[in-house]
């Protein structure tokens, strides 16, 4: 198991290549099992056959899908570790008797109540039920060793006052904050200055609903927070996917049940919130997701924020895996995530070449081929499509490559200066890419 690592690839093949008891805090967020069109959020190949296969057989067989993946986390978690599941009221009820079964129902520890996005309903009349306002957080620990860290919920109490100036002498008119005067009343003797600096140290804020002001009591009030967590959004729409959960979420799962250096293992990654909080907090992380193009995004982010480099991403996928995969799809696992380079968008006339390597490296020219014992002639068509590039350098990739393709290729270097490297399905896994 490599640590900050993005694992391209379906989690159960990938987790069961991880020892034992080698993470300590897992973050799991499964597909829910909601509406089907609504958790095809990538629409690449990988994610809507993994979509196929789980949904087929309704909610027993999406049990039986997500079971041994759970399992896999069991086994992985540190004696001191936990799980985290989040699900919704559709198939909540099932995955705690699964875990139940799993972790034991000793180890069970809450079931969280994480706030979701309110929703208006213009039409009374035509409902049925209640909105739901809260997804489902199971927590979960390997057993009696693991302790949390609860955070404290900060409090806040409506701000009454008057101005009074520095020696107390009310001013004889009340100071505004927030758009808001004091009514009538009980009141806080505050000046306009000690309520501006009041505002900036986060003593004074505006009510999130109402932007009334109001105070933060003193710390010595506060209480812990309870399984019912409605002070943090459960979503974020950051990166532009529906179901992107927020960093407060992740953070706050975070701190609260690991230490700085401890592994945080995301089973189903996404958008790859969880390992950016992880990131952040200086935990170290695992991402696995089957998309090629979430694993893409979260790459994406790593630099982006962290200024990670891209290597982030493993080949982690084996070649049964790889010749599954759609000719596009193939074509995009080895130009994005291999090279991390960009694909090409013509579909025809492209001289053979299906991507180009960063301009950073060279812009050079990839072709790709989805079989095995490549020829000659293969070569010689990508020497030529190099010569109308003016590119000196090239790749071609394919499952294996017959005598004449070696041959011809080692000409083309030694007569023409043209360097083409082959490399096949099995380099790209093992990171063999010069």
């Amino acid at each position: 198991m490599e640590i900050n690592a993005i694992y391209e690839g379906d989690n159960l093949g990938i987790m069961s290549k991880f020892p034992d008891k080698s993470v300590d805090l897992i973050y799991a967020d499964p597909p829910f099992f909601s509406n089907k069109q609504y958790e095809v959020i990538w629409d690449d190949k990988a994610e809507i056959r993994s979509f196929e296969d789980r949904w087929e057989g309704g909610i027993l067989h999406y049990i039986t899908w997500i079971e041994p993946r759970l399992r896999e986390c069991h086994r992985l978690l540190k004696d001191a570790g936990a799980l985290y599941l989040h699900c919704d009221w559709h198939a909540s009820h099932y995955l705690k008797v699964e875990l139940d079964k799993i972790f034991g129902r000793e180890n069970f520890r809450n079931e969280i109540s994480v706030k979701r996005i309110r929703k208006n309903v213009h039409e009374r009349e035509k409902v049925k039920s209640l909105n739901t306002a809260f997804d489902s957080i199971l927590f979960y620990a390997k057993s009696d060793k693991h302790f949390i860290t609860p955070p404290m919920k900060e409090e806040y109490r409506p701000a009454r006052w008057h101005a009074f100036d520095a020696n107390g002498i009310r001013t004889g008119m009340d100071y505004e904050l927030f758009g808001h005067k004091p009514k009538r009343g009980n009141h806080w003797r505050w000046t306009k200055e000690r309520a501006e600096q009041a505002i900036k140290e986060g003593i004074l804020r505006p009510n999130p609903s109402s932007g009334k002001p109001e105070y933060l009591i003193p710390e010595s009030d506060h209480t812990i927070i309870t399984s019912v967590w409605d002070d943090i959004p459960a979503y974020s729409f950051e990166s532009g996917y529906p179901t992107e959960k927020s960093p407060e979420l992740l953070e706050r799962i975070i701190n609260m049940s690991s230490k700085n250096g401890d592994i945080v293992l995301d089973p189903f990654c996404g958008c790859g919130t969880a390992i950016v909080a992880s990131q952040k907090l200086k935990r170290n992380w695992v991402g696995i997701d089957i998309s090629p193009t979430a694993c893409n995004l979260m790459r994406k982010r790593m630099i982006h924020e962290f200024r990670i480099s891209p290597q982030v991403i493993r080949g982690t996928v084996d070649v049964n895996y790889v010749k599954k995969l759609e000719p596009f799809e193939f074509q995009n696992w080895v130009v994005t995530n291999k090279f991390f380079g960009t694909v090409s968008k013509t579909k025809s006339g492209d001289f053979g070449i299906d991507g180009l390597t960063p301009q950073v490296a060279g812009g050079y020219p990839i072709q790709v081929k989805q079989s095995e014992n490549v020829g000659r002639n293969v070569i010689d068509n990508f020497e030529t499509a190099m010569r109308r590039m003016n590119k000196k350098k090239g790749y071609v990739v394919a499952f294996s490559f017959g005598r004449g393709a070696v041959e011809e290729a080692a000409r083309a270097k030694n007569q023409e200066g043209l360097e083409i490297i082959l490399r096949t399905v099995n380099d790209l896994i093992d990171g063999k890419i010069e």
